[in-house]
């Protein structure tokens, strides 16, 4: 019965051991992600806000064009 125990005790600890080491990837995995996802809301902002300017400077519709001044 003793040896019984004791090898579920060890294939449980083992279990243990491998479940911290999943938990600790996945917790690295995950950190990484968000430092991604940050540089990429940053990135999208910055776009964004490029386009913004772009169309700005783009003339607007012509027929709203004053006339040019030999009319």
């Amino acid at each position: 019965m003793t040896g019984g125990l004791e090898q579920r005790i060890v294939e449980l600890e083992t279990r243990l051991a491998f479940q911290e080491q999943t938990l600790s990837e996945l917790n690295e995995a995950l950190s990484a992600l968000r430092l991604e996802s940050i540089a990429q809301t940053e990135l999208l902002k910055r776009m964004l806000e490029d386009l913004k300017l772009s169309r700005a400077a783009v003339p607007g519709d012509p027929a709203q064009e004053p006339p040019p001044p030999h009319y």
